[in-house]
């Protein structure tokens, strides 16, 4: 079992995928959106091909917690991709992560051109990594103690 994370995003998303243990997030490119039909047989495959049992997509908030001007395009997305997948869609608070992403690629001295192609990857495998810490910290489970 593995989770995919998703930065939805205008033209692009970012994409992120837990390892088999559910412990860490790495980054797994990013996807040009296409058409409805293009984008829907992308994430069949996706999900397939990774053996995706949840997705997490994050959830552009305001600061204050208010809806962002992005909330409800990404909300449509989630319940589509949620539709054609039948796998459970959790959206996730993205505050501040494309904020850590630039800090993250600046530490990496990542020049300008590459960044366009990693910065949604990067959100969203702080998204996912987010998760998946928030997983593990609320856990119940008996050995964890």
């Amino acid at each position: 079992m593995r989770i995919l994370a998703i930065d939805f995003g205008d033209v692009h998303i970012g994409l992120a995928l837990s390892d088999p243990l559910l412990l860490t997030a790495q980054p797994l490119g990013q996807y040009h959106l296409r058409t409805d039909t293009e984008n829907d047989a992308f994430f069949r495959e996706l999900i397939r091909r990774h053996q995706v049992a949840e997705i997490v997509v994050g959830l552009p908030l305001r600061m204050d917690g208010s809806p962002g001007r992005r909330v409800d395009k990404t909300r449509e997305f989630a319940a589509r991709l949620e539709k054609i997948s039948g796998i459970k869609i959790v959206l996730w608070d993205e505050r501040l992560t494309t904020r850590q992403a630039a800090g993250i690629m600046h530490e990496q001295k990542i020049k300008t051109k590459v960044k366009r192609r990693v910065e949604h990857q990067i959100s969203a495998a702080i998204i996912l990594q987010a998760y998946l810490d928030s997983r593990r910290l609320n856990s119940h489970d008996p050995q964890d103690h």
